[in-house]
């Protein structure tokens, strides 16, 4: 037994304490580790998440005992803790952690804290989101090979429209496909430009693709859940240890592995060495800003065509052009 686990980096002193205590007992992985696997991979996750306000998921007991989230943090912080207010969708002010260096992911490990659930703009810029972030959701039926698909046709149609996106694992099931954009659009504006997206593919796949939002809707096909780029929605980020007892990580990958990756061997045991060997496939994501301009065009089109607004998750405010929040079963319950 040891008192804390002291880390002297990016200036500050972290001093993570319990170090042995067991957060992914299926992998063996301590609190300490955890920790040390931050240190490892610190120059690849700053370069996606460095700078962005992150919610806190705390797991005071590991992958596998309760959790619970915390927008504010706790009295008691470092001075030199950066914090930045956001703003929840009912209007709730809250002071989040901005991920400024890996010294500051390591003060959230000590909380418990597994990995950092991301907003889409960087704390300096809270106007313009700079992410459009593509979540292909497989539904029950599917697996993570549904998902590999529907990732090979979102590359398909990204390619036709001139967007590089990239890639990683989610950690679980799914696949994340991000793009960096100009620091130009708004949230509400990269929605719209999800929701054209989730169509297009849908519409193009109707057998195997989803831009449904009511679950009673969607089938044994992968969702393509554009609701992730709400204002104000978080998704977890790139690098970080999922809540899994067989420490998984959400892991970027190159388009050339999209048919061989396995994310249930991706975890904090063997992602370091993959860093190293490999380096990092989202590096040249900064280096070229996308626009979303096409993306515009197709949801301009659309609403041409007659198309409502796709629905908004229900702790949102009613949006203009939003069809009506109730689910195609109860709509046509009869009296």
């Amino acid at each position: 037994m040891t008192d804390g686990q002291t880390y002297d980096v990016a200036s500050h002193t972290v001093v993570v304490s319990h170090p042995e205590r067991l957060y992914f007992p299926a992998l063996g992985v301590t609190k300490g580790e955890l920790a040390e696997y931050y240190v490892a991979v610190a120059e690849a996750l700053l370069r996606t998440a460095g700078g962005r306000p992150a919610l806190l998921q705390r797991f005071p007991e590991g992958a596998e005992g309760k959790s619970f989230f915390q927008k504010r943090v706790p009295p008691g912080a470092p001075e030199w803790l950066e914090t930045t207010t956001v703003t929840t969708p009912n209007g709730t002010r809250s002071n989040a952690l901005v991920v400024a260096d890996i010294a500051h992911v390591l003060w959230a490990v000590n909380l418990g804290c597994l990995g950092l659930h991301l907003w889409p703009y960087r704390a300096a810029d809270v106007a313009h989101a700079d992410e459009l972030r593509i979540d292909l959701d497989p539904q029950p039926g599917t697996a993570f090979e549904d998902a590999r698909q529907a990732a090979r046709h979102t590359k398909g149609l990204l390619d036709e429209l001139g967007i590089c996106g990239f890639a990683k694992t989610t950690g679980n099931r799914g696949i994340h496909v991000y793009v960096r954009l100009e620091p130009r659009w708004s949230s509400t504006e990269v929605r719209a430009g999800a929701v054209a997206l989730a169509r297009e593919l849908e519409r193009r796949h109707p057998d195997t693709i989803t831009a449904q939002w009511w679950k009673e809707e969607r089938g044994r096909r992968v969702f393509v859940d554009f609701n992730q780029n709400a204002p104000h929605k978080t998704v977890f980020g790139a690098w970080f240890a999922r809540p899994r007892s067989t420490g998984q990580v959400s892991t970027p990958f190159g388009w050339d592995e999209l048919g061989t990756v396995d994310p249930d061997a991706l975890t904090v045991r063997t992602v370091p060495e993959r860093l190293r060997s490999l380096g990092d496939p989202w590096a040249p994501m900064a280096d070229a800003p996308q626009s979303l301009e096409p993306l515009l065009e197709m949801a301009a089109a659309d609403r041409q065509a007659g198309l409502l607004d796709a629905p908004w998750p229900p702790e949102y405010p009613k949006a203009p052009h939003e069809p009506t929040r109730v689910s195609p079963s109860r709509a046509h319950k009869p009296d």
